[in-house]
């Protein structure tokens, strides 16, 4: 009999598993995944995110990984040009983006040094329930018997097809149209650092250097072009390079070498989903997502499930009814992501909104405001505090904006 099995071992449920081995409850975790394996997925980690890294005493290793660090961000969007780096986080002033196979098997590897067991090979199958509370799941090791394994809470951290939520029978209640799709791919060659550019075409393309002299390159377009994109992928990737950035794209032909094949993303809706109820909880993907465009999956993976751990904790320890503290959880996940929910679906569609517009083309002329922009997209400044109508006027102040150009809310 376990504390808390934990479905799923990747960036949401290593970081839960390890904080409460760490408290010292039995904690049990099941992957369908061997490590080191990779997934598709973006790789960028925000300071926000190395923060909490750090904070566990994990950072050292992916620095140690000889993930290259990232200290100038190249942010274009339809012709406006943001250049710099946010100021530090809790005294990290880089950003990395490490590979899957290296991240992953350094959370697992710290959930098992906390304590933790952990069963790699694992698929989920079901939900156990006892008087209408999850009391385990059932499990099958390739296509062995099924087992049992019962324990006091369950969380589901086991990505957007999560088997958990499915089970427990959690709903959407929020939901965003996904806009595009996204290639990428790995690449030698090429010393490009990292680029954020969007055009006017409704075309984005991304770069970050990544382990082993490794660069990941990324194309997104809308949905409904990803039919002529796929007929024919090498030619459509090269052709938004050409469009979007057209002098990396004559370097991307002469001096690119792709190494891995191309992987296609094509995600769900973003979405909210219920995730907490008796006997269980959902975090990362599972729970909650968003367009891959702002890269925040990792860093909330992080700082979410670190909040629910936290949670559980003062469910398990007796100091609150658990499922209150769950839901207490969830409630403060959804308050304090909303606003990078919000900016997340709109910057997706790949055009700016007039209000957008009038901000960022006002904070791109200011070097005191690009640098609090950057320190919004790091996690260092909240929403609230950059998009204040107090904080725009005092910008648009600044840069000399006309007045009939000053969009102070959003409407």
């Amino acid at each position: 009999m376990y504390d808390v099995i934990v479905v799923g071992a990747r960036c949401a449920g290593s970081p839960v598993a390890m904080l409460l081995a760490r408290q010292g409850y039995r904690v049990l975790v099941l992957d369908r995944s061997t490590f080191p394996s990779d997934t598709v997925s973006t790789h960028y980690i925000h300071q926000a995110g190395l923060s909490r890294l750090q904070a566990w005493g994990l950072l050292d290793r992916v620095i140690a990984s000889g993930v290259p660090p990232i200290r100038q961000l190249n942010f274009s969007y339809t012709g406006i040009d943001i250049v710099g780096f946010a100021d530090p986080i809790d005294g990290i002033d880089a950003v990395y983006c490490p590979r899957r196979t290296v991240l992953d098997a350094i959370l697992v590897d710290a959930a098992r040094e906390a304590g933790a067991e952990v069963i790699e090979g694992v698929t989920v199958t079901d939900v156990l329930f006892a008087d209408g509370r999850v009391v385990g799941v059932k499990g099958r090791e390739n296509d062995g018997p099924e087992h049992e394994f019962r324990a006091s809470f369950v969380v589901g951290a086991d990505g957007r097809n999560s088997v958990v939520a499915d089970k427990v029978g959690a709903e959407i209640y929020r939901s965003v149209p996904a806009a595009c799709f996204v290639y990428y791919s790995y690449f030698e060659g090429l010393d490009w650092g990292m680029h954020h550019n969007t055009a006017f075409t409704e075309q984005q393309i991304g770069t970050w250097p990544t382990n082993d002299g490794q660069n990941l390159l990324a194309v997104m377009r809308k949905n409904e072009r990803f039919g002529d994109f796929r007929r024919n992928v090498a030619g459509s990737f090269q052709e938004v390079y050409d469009q979007v950035a057209p002098e990396l794209g004559e370097q991307l032909r002469d001096s690119g070498v792709r190494t891995e094949k191309f992987r296609p993303m094509r995600y769900p809706d973003n979405y909210y989903r219920t995730s907490h109820g008796p006997g269980w909880a959902l975090v990362g993907d599972a729970g909650y997502h968003k367009d891959p465009f702002t890269g925040w999956g990792i860093t909330d993976a992080f700082k979410y499930g670190e909040l629910l751990a936290g949670q559980l904790h003062l469910g398990l320890s007796g100091e609150r009814p658990v499922d209150d503290a769950v839901a207490e959880y969830a409630k403060l996940r959804d308050e304090q992501s909303n606003g990078t929910f919000e900016l997340t679906c709109t910057l997706s569609e790949l055009s700016l909104t007039p209000y957008y517009d009038s901000v960022f083309r006002a904070a791109a002329q200011s070097p005191k405001y690009s640098a609090q922009f950057l320190g919004l997209i790091a996690g260092g400044i909240h929403g609230d505090e950059f998009f204040s109508p107090a904080n725009l006027e005092a910008l648009y102040e600044e840069v000399g904006f006309p007045q009939d150009k000053r969009l102070l809310t959003q409407v």
